[in-house]
């Protein structure tokens, strides 16, 4: 994590009144980090979606609820601290119209062509193949914290 992310981080726990002892990530959302970045800002953007395969993968853990994350633009500048409030795990066929619309990027055939489009390009990386069956796993949150 870059050192504004820190700043960001720790400025924000300062004006809790508290010392930040938790662990956070800093990411950008997507292919559109600057995009997507506003519509987390915005109130827009309150869940997100990833590819199952990919954290097994890259052995990373999967999200958990209580879970703090900085957003950051595409200038890896921090831009809003989220919190996760839902994980579940489903297949990308079965994710609700609902939830892919608190994705905020538009409707539920934007969202579906959007993330397709953005998941096979992703699997080709670790020559993997797309299906509409995939695992997704499926991420609501709430923003606690943005400039």
């Amino acid at each position: 994590m870059n050192e504004q992310a820190w700043k960001f981080w720790n400025d924000y726990w300062a004006i809790q009144g508290q010392i930040q002892t938790k662990e956070v990530e800093a990411f950008q959302f997507g292919a559109d980090a600057d995009w997507l970045a506003s519509l987390v800002v915005e109130g827009k953007k309150t869940a997100t979606c990833s590819a199952h395969i990919l954290y097994e993968l890259e052995n990373e853990p999967l999200p958990q609820i209580g879970q703090y994350n900085i957003v950051l633009n595409s200038k890896e500048l921090p831009v809003a601290i989220i919190r996760v409030t839902e994980v579940s795990i489903l297949p990308m066929n079965e994710v609700p119209v609902e939830f892919a619309l608190a994705e905020g990027e538009g409707d539920y055939t934007f969202w579906w062509n959007a993330h397709e489009q953005f998941f096979k390009s992703e699997l080709k990386v670790h020559n993997l193949l797309y299906s509409k069956t995939m695992l997704l796993v499926c991420e609501r949150f709430k923003v606690i914290h943005k400039l």
